[in-house]
């Protein structure tokens, strides 16, 4: 089969491959009818994730018909259509039996390393390096789903692959942002980050009751798309994100702020972020948590700060200080997808919101490689990429 494999910091090749296969009784294949390339592949993409191996297959916002099933798994038949979550979950496990279904104890084989790393492993996850399980990811031809009886959700009949593609991944996230922020009426959300996962969470705040929604972006784009959302928008090139924040809430703050940016913030938005990339290039630190700072600095006492873009490793600077003595709560995790799925499939059957707004750009698997730069550089107005194998 064809598939997008990676062998090195921007060197995504479209390549043959061997066919998946049938691994345990609970497995599926599925045959991808679309796949797409997300904001956190481009992590991988700089070079940003340890322990990738040249050849391994990339991509985990993944979709398509099930062409094979194993002897245990009576949950999916031959023709079904599914959505894969990202997170892969064994339904059975002490979290997922408490609906964390990102911290599966049963999913990630090298629970060791990312033990090792984190003092402790979340789930395993599609195409995302082997200290997540070295697991083939859904930008191929061919996808085998383990433990495909419990993660997966069927597509209901006149829905497009383009309308559910995303609850795979980038809806469930951003709805998982906005969730977290625990919204009251009347509330003011800031929303760092208006690519994919960011405009999902501005709409999704909204669903949730958001009044006011304060997207925080530099791409002219994407700005625009916030916009017509009905969310406030801020160029941080153009302006002081904390000066206009306190001003547009009276000098209280956001209600709860959302960063969708993680690791990879601009290197030029400020003096600190430049710091930032200085300390990332000569090894002094991991991640660059710009975005982060400043959302604590510009949440209300007693708000919350909603964390969902990735971060891999040691954040400096943190200024728990602010944290502490003005009663933040913090609230992170990767999605755990299964959780929000029937909501979020109720939301989209019933006209509530229609996802595949986001989508700027369409190719083929061949056209993957290019794709990546265009997305990565943000070339042609390029906001979300969607694969048809």
């Amino acid at each position: 089969m064809k598939a997008l494999t990676w062998h090195g910091k921007s060197d995504i090749r479209c390549e043959s491959v061997p066919d998946p296969k049938i691994q345990h009784g609970r497995d599926a294949i599925i045959k991808v009818t679309a796949c797409a390339i997300c904001g956190s592949d481009l992590h991988i993409f700089d070079g940003m994730i340890p322990d990738m191996h040249s050849g391994d297959i990339v991509g985990h916002e993944t979709m398509g018909e099930v062409v094979e099933v194993g002897k245990d798994n009576t949950s999916l038949k031959v023709g079904d259509r599914i959505v894969v979550p990202f997170t892969i979950s064994c339904g059975e496990c002490f979290f997922c039996k408490r609906g964390y279904f990102s911290a599966c104890e049963r999913s990630n084989p090298d629970h060791e390393k990312a033990r090792a790393m984190w003092g402790n492993s979340p789930s395993g996850l599609f195409g995302y390096s082997h200290l997540l399980g070295g697991y083939s990811g859904g930008q191929a031809e061919y996808l085998r789903v383990p433990f495909a009886d419990f993660g997966p959700i069927k597509v209901p009949d006149g829905l497009t692959d383009e309308q559910v593609l995303f609850l795979s991944d980038i809806f469930p996230t951003g709805y998982m942002a906005a969730d977290f922020c625990n919204i009251q009426r009347g509330d003011t959300i800031a929303i760092w980050g208006c690519g994919p996962v960011g405009q999902m969470a501005i709409r999704s705040a909204f669903l949730l009751g958001a009044e006011r929604v304060i997207a925080i972006d530099t791409v002219a784009e994407r700005l625009d798309l916030a916009r017509e959302a009905g969310a406030v928008t801020l160029n941080f090139m153009d302006e002081d994100i904390y000066d206009r924040i306190m001003e547009l809430t009276s000098g209280r703050g956001a209600d709860a702020c959302i960063d969708a940016v993680g690791t990879e913030a601009s290197s030029v938005a400020s003096l600190d972020s430049v710091i930032d990339r200085i300390k990332v290039a000569t090894f002094m630190g991991t991640d660059r948590p710009h975005v982060l700072r400043q959302a604590i600095h510009c949440c209300r006492n007693f708000g919350t700060v909603s964390i969902v873009g990735v971060y891999g490793g040691f954040l400096d600077k943190i200024p728990m200080g602010s944290a502490i003595n003005r009663g933040l709560t913090f609230r992170m995790a990767q999605t755990p997808v299964q959780r929000y799925l029937p909501e979020l499939m109720r939301r989209i059957v019933e006209g509530e919101i229609d996802p595949s707004f986001v989508i700027t750009h369409r190719g083929s698997l061949e056209d993957g490689p290019e794709l990546y730069k265009t997305f990565r550089d943000k070339k042609d107005g390029c906001i979300k990429v969607v694969l048809k194998p």
